[in-house]
């Protein structure tokens, strides 16, 4: 048994050093900033914590309007805030106090400067009352 117990752990340190190899080598991730001019956003809600999550993400373009079923009312807000999501002015809702966290996140470029936002919400109610129809990725 002393020699199955060595296997195993051996398999097991070697299986940990192979997915530490694929981590660390894996090529970096192309953005969709390459090519892209004018005012964006790629914009990405996750739902749930760390442990459980489900990511949806879009490429917000606003000359014209295209990214996800609100992008012309997600372009005007960002407009008017200048492209400072956390100037986009807190819609009035009431919002239920149920704890299910979201996380938004938006990288890009605004007006010729880079934009780099990430926020947690208590859940998607409070995310759309602070951030308008930006991160409104769902049908």
């Amino acid at each position: 048994m002393t020699h199955t117990t060595t296997a195993k752990a051996a398999r097991v340190s070697l299986l940990a050093a192979a997915a530490l190899l694929l981590v660390t080598s894996s090529p970096a991730r192309a953005t969709p900033q390459e090519g892209v001019r004018g005012d964006w956003l790629f914009v990405t809600v996750t739902t749930g914590d760390a442990r459980s999550s489900d990511t949806r993400g879009t490429l917000l373009l606003c000359d014209p309007p295209q990214g996800h079923r609100r992008a012309a009312e997600a372009c005007a807000q960002l407009e008017a805030a200048l492209g400072d999501l956390r100037a986009i002015p807190l819609r009035d809702v009431h919002c239920t106090m149920v704890h299910a966290p979201v996380t938004a996140h938006a990288r890009g470029r605004w007006n010729g400067r880079q934009v780099d936002y990430t926020e947690t919400f208590t859940n998607r109610c409070v995310m759309g009352a602070r951030t308008g129809a930006v991160f409104a990725l769902d049908a």
